[in-house]
């Protein structure tokens, strides 16, 4: 099933996660820490309330640096978090998943240094996989991934998609590092 597909079949909650998972791999282009999210990972457990999510992830909003002009892939980052809707409720919490979703996709392409083949991030979301460099193909498994796992096992999924998004993390702050010593 495709990327599309998988958000389009996902409920409330596996929406929130799949956006919260994109954003919190793009983590060290917000200039928070690993911990950042955390938070407003655990407004998404079953024990959480229901105003809990809004709560924290202003929270989180008002520990985040703001992004240079100039770098594109940081101002993708922080329009993920901006977006977030307050309340995790159907159209809002679908549109966002789905606009993460692209934005991490393009953030990868814009910091992989291998060539994607294709035009847009669309052809990859809609399962178009040939050609893709290696930075984006691992993310469009991640995604992938937090979905399937949160659709197979609800709130237990959890666990499973912060651990994938924790790796995604370690491999972006690797590659933002490595392109921060280039420019600098």
């Amino acid at each position: 099933m495709s990327l599309v597909e998988l958000i389009a079949q996902a409920d409330e909650r596996g929406l929130a996660a799949s956006g919260l998972a994109c954003l919190d791999r793009c983590v060290p282009l917000l200039g928070g820490d690993d911990e950042v999210l955390r938070p407003v990972w655990a407004s998404l457990t079953e024990a959480a309330g229901t105003g809990e999510w809004g709560e924290r992830l202003e929270q989180t909003r008002a520990k985040l640096d703001a992004p240079g002009a100039d770098d594109e892939a940081a101002v993708l980052a922080h329009r993920m978090l901006r977006d977030a809707p307050a309340e995790l409720s159907g159209g809002p919490v679908r549109a966002w998943a789905d606009a993460c979703s692209v934005a991490s996709l393009q953030i990868h392409r814009l910091l992989d240094t291998a060539e994607d083949e294709a035009g847009s991030v669309d052809a990859r979301r809609e399962g178009r996989t040939d050609g893709m460099s290696p930075l984006v193909a691992a993310e469009l498994r991640r995604q992938v991934t937090v979905l399937e796992v949160l659709a197979g096992h609800g709130p237990a999924g959890l666990r499973r998609a912060l651990e994938i998004s924790v790796e995604g993390r370690r491999v972006l702050r690797a590659v933002v590092s490595r392109r921060n010593r280039q420019q600098g």
